[in-house]
């Protein structure tokens, strides 16, 4: 590696290097934790809890292997140069506070107005922030979402959301 990448430098393939380690690192995490996994009761056949964990950290593995292999033979990432990607263009902090906001009143009112009202009002939040301006078509299908959302959770899942003030009514 003593050259560095056209429109590059020395350390860009450093870092490159960098994520091929992290990579094989988070695979080797994987793999140990998938084999300290204790045995399962209900477990049944030759396939056990940690077949699939062990599956992804192999392959994790592999694609770090392949990484560090094409960083050391001088490939280097490309930048993005989507035609649909205003490289020049500015964050949108109103949108992400608006988002923010949406999660944290549903992180707030779930307990007290239920999932029902506070996904709703969720999902409708999520729809204005990202810049639908049909309020009460969103609101309509936010409704629905987070009834819909709601029976999918207690009767499809069997996972318990709380109904909130809505209790007798669903």
């Amino acid at each position: 590696m003593s050259a560095a990448a056209p429109g590059g430098t020395q350390e860009q393939g450093r870092s490159e290097l960098g994520v091929a380690l992290f990579l094989g690192a988070l695979g080797i995490l994987v793999i140990v934790q998938a084999l300290l996994l204790p045995e399962s009761r209900i477990a049944r056949g030759p396939v056990g809890p940690g077949a699939v964990p062990i599956v992804v950290g192999s392959l994790l593995v592999i694609v770090a292997g392949f990484l560090a292999v094409d960083v050391w033979r001088g490939g280097r990432g490309e930048p993005e140069g989507g035609e649909d990607i205003e490289l020049t263009g500015s964050s949108d902090w109103k949108t992400v506070a608006i988002l923010v906001a949406a999660f944290l009143s549903n992180a707030l009112l779930i307990e007290s107005l239920g999932w029902p009202i506070s996904g709703a009002i969720l999902f409708w939040g999520c729809a204005f922030a990202l810049g639908s301006r049909h309020y009460v078509r969103d609101a309509a299908i936010a409704i629905v979402m987070g009834v819909g959302s709601w029976y999918l959770f207690v009767l499809g899942l069997g996972t318990s959301l709380p109904v909130g003030i809505l209790e007798g009514i669903l």
